[in-house]
């Protein structure tokens, strides 16, 4: 096992870890009473695209990690890990840009299409939106060195967020024809 890289502080890491939740929650819920017309030079439209590789590369890590903990290699795995928190930092900047300067976009499909894109959005967004405190208490627990209830929590974790990243991926290329 590894050397705990942070020190135990269940106060203080729950008092972060849900204002960072709260806060995340909120500016995405917000982002659909905004939008800013400005003029970027560029299709906006890119951070979409962006999203989409973010998500892929995600979802990549993920299953790297899983495979690299399973073969017992805790220092790939706690790097692998690390790396997909810091890239789905790095989708919400461009999910909160996106969502800013191209607004929301309707789907424009029919027919079975039409229920199964529906089916995955509406099982995305409810996920994306409570997975982020676990996946940070799971971080957290991991960190600390509680490797029993770091593994109890990711067992339920882990495949949300791969549900969460893959899906995300199926949404753009469901509603990527429609962006105008």
């Amino acid at each position: 096992m590894l050397t705990p890289a942070l020190k135990k502080n269940d106060k203080t890491a729950r008092l972060l870890i849900l204002t960072v939740s709260f806060v995340v929650f909120a500016a995405v819920l917000l982002l659909h009473n905004f939008k800013l017309n400005i003029d970027l030079g560029f299709d906006v439209h890119v951070f979409a695209l962006a999203n989409a590789v973010i998500n892929s590369i995600v979802t990549l890590l993920l299953v790297w990690a899983v495979i690299a903990v399973k073969n017992k290699n805790f220092e790939l795995h706690k790097k692998l890990m690390l790396a997909a928190i810091l890239f789905s930092v790095l989708f919400l900047v461009s999910y909160i840009a996106h969502h800013l300067f191209a607004g929301d976009t309707k789907f424009g499909g029919e027919g079975m299409m039409k229920g199964i894109y529906y089916f995955i959005l509406l099982t995305h967004i409810p996920l994306a939106a409570i997975i982020l405190p676990f996946i940070l208490f799971a971080a957290y627990r991991g960190l600390t060195g509680e490797y029993a209830a770091h593994k109890k929590m990711v067992k339920y974790t882990w495949p949300l967020w791969l549900y969460v990243s893959i899906t995300g991926v199926l949404v753009y290329v469901f509603i990527s024809p429609y962006y105008g």
